[in-house]
C-alpha cells in the first residue's frame, strides 16, 4: 500500500516543504487496496479517486507534471498487443465492451420476436461471430457490388455509382469524424447559418490512407508506407479474384495521389470561417464541373435539394474534375478496391488479416488484431448503438450518478459565468452575448431523452456482410430523412456506451455518455476535489468548446454569427495565438511537432475548462474550507485528478498519425496545460528554473 502523504512529500519543493509537512494535523491513512473489478483490470484509484501508486515521486511536478502524476503507470503498463495506444479512455472502453458483450449475449438468448431490438442485436452479433459461415462464403458477398462496378461504361454511370455509394459516415463538428474512403461523405446537420433547418453538407473523401500527407510527403517513412499501401491494394484485389493486380494497384495509388492533392489540410478542415461555404444546386455544376451532378444527386437521394454545404469547396471542385479527367478504367479499379477494403472485416479470414496487416500494423503499429468478440461488439454498436444503449444504462447507470453529474454541470456552468464577469478586457455588450449563449446550453447526461427507432432495419441471421451493408444504408436513409423533418435539438451523436463527451455547436449542447462517468473520470464515492479535476475538467472542456476558436463563432442559437466587438475578438485571437505557439514548441517525435493550430480548439477547451472546473470545485464548498485528506491539499488532489485523466502511451506510428490528423494534442501535453494556471504553481510550489515554469505574463489566460 502507498501512503499518499509520503508520496507527495517526496516531491515537494524545498520552498514549501514545511507547508507540506504541516498538512499532517490529522493522522495519515494509507490508500486502501482496490476493490476487485470483474469487467477489466483497472488501477488502484482508492478512496480518493486517483491512482497514488501510479505516480512517480522522484519527478518534480514543476519539471514534468505528467510523469509526476503518471510515471510509474507509464513505466509498468504495456500497450496491449491489439492496441496502437493505451490510455484511460481505452481502460474504460474495455470495461464498456465487456459489459456490452454480456448484454448482447443476453439479448441473443432471449430469442425475441422477429424485428424486435433484442432479436436484431442478437442476430447481428451472432452472424458476425459465426466464423465458419463467414469463411464458407469467402469473397462471394462482394459479387453484387463488383458486378455493378464492372458494368460502368460512361461518365454518367460513374457519377451515378459514386452518388449511390455515398454514406453518412462523416461529422465535422459534433463527432470530429472527417475521413471517408468514399469520394464524398454526407453530413446532414443544422444549417450553420440558420439552425432552424437541416442542410446536407458534402465532405471531401476518397483516400485509403489517413491524410493527404501520406501521399504527398517526400519523407522516407511516407515513401515506405506508399509502397506498402500499393502492395496491400494488390493483395486485396488478388484475394477478390482480379488479375493484373500490380498494374491496377499502381493506377489506384496514382488516382488517390491526385485526389490527395485536392484535399484540404486537417487544420483548414476545422476552420469554420473558411469551410462554411454554401452552394446552390446550379453552383455544383458551375463550380465543380466534371461530375454529372444530376446523376450523382439522383442516385444519392438528393435530387430535390436546392442548397448544399460545400465544406472543403476547392477539394470538391478538384475531385469532381478528376471524375472527368481520369480514365474510367482507373476509376473502376479504384471503386473495386474500396468495395473490397470496406467489406473486409465481414469477409473470410484472408481478407480480415490482409486488411489488418496494413490498416492496423503498417499505419498504426498495432501488432495483433483485437479478439473477434470485441470487433463484434463494435460493429453491432455501429448498427444498433442506441438499442444497446438502452440496456446499458438500465444496468450500469444509476439515477444517483446522473443527478450528481447534473449538479456538477450546473456548478461548472455557474463558474464559467463568473469567469465571464471577471474578464477585464471584454466589452459589456460581448459579455452579455456570452452570458446569453451560456444560459442557452442544453445538457445531456448519460443518455438521450428519446431513443432512436430501428424498426426499419432488416437484420438477417447468418448474413454478417449483408447486415453491415443494410446497417450503413439504414443510417444513410435515416440521415436523408432529416432533410424533410423539423430540427431535432435533442439528437445525440454518441451512444451511452461510448467513452467520450461532446459539444454540438449548432445545438449549443453538451453531452456526457454514461460510459465515461466511471472512475477515474467520475466516482460517486470519491473525493469531490478529484471528481472536479477529472470529470469536472471534462465538463469544463465541453462547455469551453462553445467559446473556443470555433465555438466563439456560433451564437446562442447555434448560428454562425459574429457577436463580438472587433477589439474583443482581436484580444481573444491574440491569446489563442499565444497558446498555439506554446503547443507548437512540443516535439514528441524527432521530425514532427504538435500542430498548435490544428489542436487549438481542444487546447483552449482544456485550459479554460480546467480553470473553470477549479473554480466550480471551490464554489461547491459554499464557503467551507477545502478539506485536507491524508496531508494532501484539495488543490493537489484536484490537479492530480486532471493529470491522471490523460495518462496514455502510443506506438510510434499511432503517435505520428495523431500528430498529423487529430485535433487533440498527445496526452502528455493535455496534462501539462496546468502550467498556465496560477493555482497549480501554489499547490505544488513550482518555481523559476523548473522545466514547466512560465512567468506570470507568459501564462495564457483564455476565458
Amino acid at each position: 500500500m502507498t501512503n499518499l502523504k509520503t508520496l507527495l512529500l517526496a516531491a515537494c519543493a524545498p520552498v514549501i516543504l514545511s507547508a507540506c509537512a504541516s498538512m499532517g494535523a490529522a493522522p495519515s491513512a494509507p490508500i486502501p487496496a482496490p476493490a476487485p473489478v470483474a469487467e477489466a483490470p483497472k488501477p488502484a484509484y482508492g478512496t480518493y479517486g486517483f491512482d497514488a501508486a501510479g505516480m512517480d515521486a522522484s519527478v518534480k511536478p514543476g519539471d514534468d507534471f505528467f510523469s509526476y502524476a503518471n510515471g510509474t503507470w507509464i513505466r509498468t503498463t504495456e500497450i496491449p498487443a491489439d492496441r496502437s495506444s493505451y490510455n484511460t479512455f481505452a481502460v474504460l472502453r474495455d470495461v464498456a465492451s465487456k459489459r456490452t458483450v454480456e448484454l448482447i449475449e443476453a439479448a441473443a438468448k432471449t430469442q425475441g420476436p422477429a424485428g424486435s431490438e433484442a432479436r436484431m442485436i442478437g442476430d447481428y452479433y451472432a452472424s458476425f461471430m459465426d466464423e465458419a459461415a463467414v469463411e464458407a462464403k469467402g469473397a462471394t458477398p462482394l459479387a453484387p457490388e463488383l458486378a455493378l462496378i464492372a458494368a460502368i461504361k460512361t461518365r454518367k454511370e460513374l457519377s451515378a455509382h459514386l452518388g449511390a455509394s455515398m454514406r453518412a459516415d462523416v461529422d465535422i463538428m459534433n463527432a470530429t469524424s472527417t475521413k471517408t474512403d468514399r469520394l464524398f461523405g454526407l453530413w446532414v446537420v443544422e444549417n450553420l447559418n440558420d439552425t432552424s433547418r437541416y442542410l446536407p453538407y458534402i465532405i471531401q473523401g476518397g483516400l485509403g490512407m489517413p491524410d493527404r500527407v501520406y501521399y504527398l510527403d517526400a519523407g522516407a517513412k511516407y515513401v515506405d508506407l506508399r509502397a506498402r499501401y500499393k502492395a496491400h491494394v494488390a493483395n486485396q484485389l488478388r484475394l477478390a479474384g482480379f488479375s493484373d493486380v500490380e498494374a491496377r494497384a499502381t493506377r489506384i495509388l496514382a488516382l488517390e495521389t491526385k485526389i490527395a492533392a485536392t484535399h484540404w489540410t486537417a487544420s483548414d478542415t476545422f476552420d469554420i470561417a473558411k469551410a462554411n461555404v454554401q452552394w446552390t444546386r446550379a453552383d455544383l455544376s458551375n463550380k465543380a464541373p466534371g461530375m454529372d451532378w444530376d446523376a450523382f444527386l439522383t442516385a444519392a437521394g438528393l435530387a430535390d435539394q436546392p442548397l448544399f454545404g460545400a465544406w472543403q469547396s476547392t477539394a470538391i471542385s478538384g475531385e469532381a474534375r478528376l471524375v472527368a479527367s481520369e480514365p474510367i478504367a482507373a476509376w473502376k479499379d479504384y471503386l473495386a478496391f474500396h468495395a473490397v477494403e470496406r467489406g473486409s472485416p465481414y469477409l473470410s479470414k484472408a481478407f480480415v488479416d490482409e486488411s489488418f496487416a496494413f490498416n492496423g500494423t503498417a499505419l498504426s503499429g498495432t501488432p495483433q488484431q483485437s479478439a473477434r468478440w470485441k470487433r463484434g461488439v463494435d460493429f453491432t454498436g455501429e448498427a444498433l448503438g442506441e438499442a444497446i444503449g438502452k440496456l446499458y444504462v438500465a444496468k450500469y447507470f444509476p439515477p444517483e450518478s446522473k443527478a450528481e453529474v447534473e449538479t456538477m454541470v450546473k456548478n461548472v456552468l455557474t463558474a464559467f459565468g463568473h469567469r465571464i464577469d471577471r474578464l477585464d478586457w471584454m466589452d459589456p455588450a460581448t459579455k452579455a452575448k456570452a452570458h446569453e449563449k451560456l444560459a442557452n446550453f442544453q445538457v445531456g447526461v448519460g443518455y438521450p431523452d428519446r431513443w432512436r427507432d430501428y424498426s426499419g432495419l432488416r437484420i438477417e441471421a447468418g448474413d454478417a456482410y449483408g447486415n453491415w451493408q443494410r446497417g450503413e444504408l439504414f443510417e444513410y436513409r435515416r440521415t436523408l430523412g432529416k432533410l424533410s423533418q423539423p430540427v431535432d435539438r435533442g439528437e445525440w451523436y454518441m451512444t451511452p456506451q461510448t467513452v467520450n463527451a461532446l459539444n454540438a455547436p449548432m445545438q449549443n449542447s453538451i453531452s456526457f455518455p454514461a460510459a465515461i462517468l466511471e472512475p477515474p473520470f467520475f466516482d460517486p464515492n470519491a473525493d469531490p476535489a478529484v471528481n472536479y479535476g477529472a470529470i469536472g475538467g471534462v465538463i469544463g472542456h465541453e462547455i469551453t468548446h462553445g467559446f473556443d476558436d470555433a465555438g466563439a463563432l456560433f451564437d446562442a442559437r447555434g448560428n454562425v454569427r459574429n457577436w463580438w466587438t472587433d477589439a474583443d475578438m482581436a484580444h481573444f485571437k491574440a491569446s489563442a495565438t499565444q497558446l498555439s505557439a506554446q503547443y507548437d514548441a512540443y516535439k514528441p517525435l524527432p521530425d514532427l511537432a504538435v500542430n498548435g493550430d490544428l489542436t487549438l480548439g481542444e487546447n483552449i477547451a482544456d485550459l479554460a475548462g480546467l480553470a473553470t472546473a477549479y473554480d466550480a470545485y471551490h464554489l461547491s464548498l459554499k464557503g467551507a474550507p477545502a478539506p485536507v485528506i491524508d496531508g494532501v491539499t484539495a488543490d493537489q488532489r484536484f490537479f492530480l485528478g486532471w493529470a491522471q485523466n490523460y495518462r496514455g502511451k502510443y506506438r510510434e506510428a499511432a503517435l505520428r498519425r495523431t500528430l498529423l490528423t487529430d485535433g487533440h494534442a498527445p496526452a502528455e501535453y493535455r496534462a501539462d496545460t496546468v502550467r498556465n494556471l496560477d493555482a497549480w504553481y501554489a499547490a505544488f510550489g513550482v518555481k523559476p528554473g523548473e522545466k514547466l515554469y512560465l512567468a506570470p505574463t507568459d501564462r495564457v489566460k483564455i476565458w
